[in-house]
């Protein structure tokens, strides 16, 4: 039996502000680690291999997080769908907060050996279990609360709050890199992690106070909710799951920027830590700027002709950003670097929370949204790894990491392009099929 959900409002706004607040805390937590692989950890947990092998071992620690992500997609889906966004929001930042400290406080390779690196990939596969759920639960919480005709533009701030996550976790690393090398390797790569502490602290605080959506409140009064979400949602909406699934695979752009370009300007051109972080930072204030534009725009013309165009801008800026730093040009880096990331990114960072959970019904949601993305985000968190073995780690690997991401980006587009257009679809009739929506 398929539920129609009562078009009643709640508060768009507070929802917005809390999934942007909470976002931006929880992957502050997600994104130092990212920012640690690519500057310390193949000194401090891989020490013994050599440079090139130590650098890739501490990028696959990386992406070994996203490992754990499909199946913390299910388990966390179930319960969103089953009782609630807001308990899934909750457990995420506890969980979230939790591991990554934990990561401050390990033994380096150097103290207990082979240990090391292995209770770190026991906590990356923590905080990947953890942040499975985090974005489709904060999507799904603004995407039910937004008014019609605005629901891109207030479920960007999803994404936008990420952003903003990586603001503050790379801002925290610029003073750290600044460090002599002998005190960063031995305390100050710790700090940021020890941070965590306040960070899941605030955004318990924050997302205890946010209220249940109306919608899956109407399931609940109708006694609607599915009792088994995932086997409701493989049986009546498996093909969006795989559509989501391969769409999904653009935030390999994301890996490649902030993981795999830092470790190849810093360890293989030799360009200076501090300038890199800052192209990150500025790049991601300016799509904090630009992602609600996008999705406001997103309203008016549609969700695939923003997708589609920030991905083949993506294929072809990717080029020359790397390139400027095979060339160690500092301006072209920041100029390439500022426009790809910061401002065309940002069009598919702000359409795809609308795009993906406009698909699916109320009743699978955050299970569709959840699964279809963590599976596409765990093949994008091994991009890194897969472009440096492929490209290798000379100065002219830039070339094969740049083709890699373009086909990337074109298979992004082929799943959006072949997808339905939802901009338009009452709330109450999205993730229904045509003659469906008909008959509501």
């Amino acid at each position: 039996m398929r539920s129609k959900i009562v078009t009643v409002q709640g508060k768009p706004r507070k929802a917005a502000v809390a999934a942007w607040i909470g976002s931006a805390l929880e992957y502050y937590d997600f994104f130092i680690y990212g920012t640690a692989a690519a500057l310390v950890f193949n000194k401090i947990f891989f020490p013994s291999s050599s440079p090139a092998t130590g650098t890739l071992l501490a990028l696959a620690t990386f992406g070994v997080g996203y490992l754990a992500r499909p199946v913390g997609a299910f388990v966390l889906g179930h319960i969103g769908d089953k009782f609630g966004r807001k308990r899934v929001l909750v457990t995420t930042l506890l969980l979230m907060g939790g591991s990554t400290f934990l990561v401050g406080c390990l033994p380096t390779y150097d103290q207990v050996g082979v240990l090391a690196p292995i209770l770190l990939v026991v906590l990356r596969l923590l905080q990947g279990f953890s942040v499975s759920g985090e974005q489709a639960g904060a999507n799904s919480m603004t995407l039910e609360h937004a008014p019609e005709g605005r629901r891109a533009y207030y479920t960007s701030f999803t994404l936008n709050g990420t952003q903003a996550g990586q603001i503050i976790a790379t801002a925290i690393f610029l003073p750290i890199a600044a460090l002599p090398e002998e005190q960063l390797l031995s305390w100050g790569w710790r700090v940021p992690f020890w941070l965590s502490v306040i960070v899941a602290v605030v955004g318990v605080v924050i997302r205890r106070t946010l209220e249940e959506t109306p919608a899956f409140e109407q399931e609940v009064a109708t006694n609607t909710v599915a009792k088994m979400p995932i086997a409701v949602l493989f049986r009546e909406q498996w093909r969006d799951v795989l559509r989501v699934v391969v769409a999904a695979v653009i935030a390999s752009v994301s890996t490649i920027f902030t993981v795999h370009a830092l470790s190849y300007a810093v360890n293989t051109m030799g360009l200076e830590r501090s300038p890199m972080l800052w192209v990150g930072v500025l790049a991601n204030v300016a799509a904090v700027i630009t992602i609600p534009l996008w999705g406001r725009l997103s309203d008016r013309i549609g969700r695939k002709p923003v997708f589609i165009g920030g991905s083949l801008g993506c294929a072809v800026l990717m080029f020359a950003y790397l390139w400027s730093i095979s060339v160690s040009n500092y301006v072209l880096i920041f100029l390439a670097g500022i426009l790809m990331f910061g401002v065309v990114h940002s069009a598919t960072s702000a359409v795809w929370p609308s795009f993906y959970g406009e698909m699916f019904t109320t009743r699978v949601r955050l299970s569709g949204m959840a699964i279809g993305t963590q599976i596409g985000f765990a093949i994008a968190g091994f991009a890194p790894t897969v472009a440096t073995a492929i490209a290798g780690t000379g100065p002219e690997s830039w070339l094969g990491v740049s083709v890699i991401t373009a086909v990337v980006c074109l298979i992004n587009v082929a799943a959006v392009a072949t997808g339905r257009e939802t901009y338009q679809v009452p709330t109450e009739q999205l993730g229904l099929k045509l003659p469906e929506r008909v008959k509501a």
